[in-house]
């Protein structure tokens, strides 16, 4: 089978992989956004994680080849490797509730979902579900478990499973080629700091929402992807020539999210909603049953908030009557914000505060002995030891400290007198 992908281009998909995105499973997919509420603020981002995914599993097959392309694997083993990254690739968002990450707070608790594999990995589930949880079942008792069983015989749905969530307890056999272990390498290729669906969906957000800050030179990133080989684990590595496109990478990243995903509209569409699940009169709930959770798309939700005629909120979504900016502070401390919520609450106007904060990445955080470092690796200079790739590079020095923009919002109808009061008044 093969699609026509304004990203990738011509994309082939196997017969497996044509049977699991024929599934009604994956379909559903087709109705969950890429990038949520998005679309109010960039008439483009329609896209879907239906064909993110897709993009996902080619990007991850061009990575494999390229990170084995001169490795001697035996001939069994990087086939199947091969598959079930690209399985792993395709499947990592499947589990996705309506809206992305908004609705997860009205999901049940984890222990109704009756995921098999936590129960014979003694998981705790004594918390709330999420879309992960969800994206499990799926992989392993649903029927996408079926056609994975039916189409390659060498792989089990865990092994797939395994490579979406590392916490997951899977034989270590499975990753093996000798001595070596390469479930660390083949994770690392689906979900890290320099993966498949970063390489897919910043190419796909910046495309559909017709901006630039998203564009990166993933043929050189993809070329340059090597491994490191450390204590019989195989890990991700980058050739030290293509650190300077690493940098780019995570600074267009960043930028993406102050200029894309930190939008002022999408923030308050999701606020909105947030405030709407979380009253009392909310009746829409995500069910576990995963028969039940198919249906569940964004369209499904946009249809409830129709009905909806007695919480503002759920009006305020369906109506397109968002709250609007009334200030918008960055990197200021948050006294300031409160100054300018009590002016508002005097002149007995209501605000909603929105905070959101970003990190140039992960690796500013202290990384332990345990954790899946990306590795650089110097194919000129054979006395140059690889190190860990937040070692190696001075952007996450010069990016040390993290971007907030704090927002307060008040009703259309309040905005002209709430910017007067703002602008008369110090705060």
């Amino acid at each position: 089978m093969e699609i026509r992908d304004p990203i990738h281009g011509s994309i082939y998909l196997s017969d497996g992989e044509e049977a699991i995105i024929e599934s009604v499973e994956f379909q559903r997919l087709r109705e969950i956004k890429q990038l949520g509420f998005s679309e109010f603020s960039f008439p483009g981002a329609t896209h879907n994680r239906f064909i993110h995914s897709i993009g996902v599993s080619y990007v991850a097959g061009l990575v494999f080849d390229s990170i084995f392309r001169a490795y001697p694997l035996k001939a069994s083993n990087r086939n199947r490797f091969r598959q079930m990254v690209k399985l792993a690739a395709l499947l990592h968002d499947v589990g996705h509730g309506p809206l992305s990450h908004t609705t997860e707070q009205v999901m049940p608790e984890l222990s109704k979902l009756n995921i098999k594999i936590y129960q014979e990995q003694g998981v705790d589930q004594n918390r709330q579900a999420n879309h992960e949880d969800y994206t499990i079942k799926f992989v392993t008792d649903s029927h996408i478990a079926d056609i994975i069983k039916k189409y390659y015989s060498d792989i089990d749905p865990l092994h797939v499973a395994c490579l979406i969530d590392k916490e997951l307890k899977c034989n270590p056999d499975v990753f093996t080629d000798g001595i070596i272990n390469f479930r660390p390498l083949l994770s690392q290729i689906v979900s890290s700091e320099l993966d498949a669906d970063r390489m897919d969906y910043l190419e796909r957000d910046s495309y559909f929402c017709g901006i630039n800050y998203g564009k990166i030179d993933r043929d050189w990133l993809v070329q340059n992807l090597t491994l490191h080989i450390k204590d019989h684990n195989a890990y991700l590595a980058l050739n030290r020539r293509a650190l300077y496109a690493f940098d780019d990478f995570l600074i267009s990243r960043h930028h993406m999210y102050l200029m894309v995903y930190f939008h002022h509209k999408s923030i308050i569409y999701d606020e909105m909603l947030n405030l709407y699940l979380g009253s009392k009169e909310a009746a829409f709930k995500i069910p576990a049953e995963i028969e039940k959770y198919i249906p569940y798309t964004d369209y499904k939700l946009y249809e409830h908030l129709d009905t909806v005629t007695t919480n503002e909120w759920a009006k305020r979504i369906s109506e397109r009557k968002p709250y609007r900016v009334a200030i918008e502070l960055h990197n200021q401390d948050n006294g300031r914000v409160e100054n300018v919520r009590r002016l508002l609450t005097d002149a007995q106007i209501h605000s909603i505060w929105a905070s959101s904060q970003v990190r140039l990445s992960k690796y500013h955080q202290t990384i332990s002995e345990n954790d899946m470092n990306i590795y650089v690796v110097d194919q000129y200079d054979k006395w140059d030891k690889p190190s860990p790739i937040n070692n190696a590079t001075q952007i996450f020095q010069k990016y040390e400290g993290s971007r907030m923009i704090d927002r307060v919002y008040v009703a259309p109808e309040n905005f002209d007198q709430a910017k007067k009061i703002l602008a008369e008044q110090k705060y």
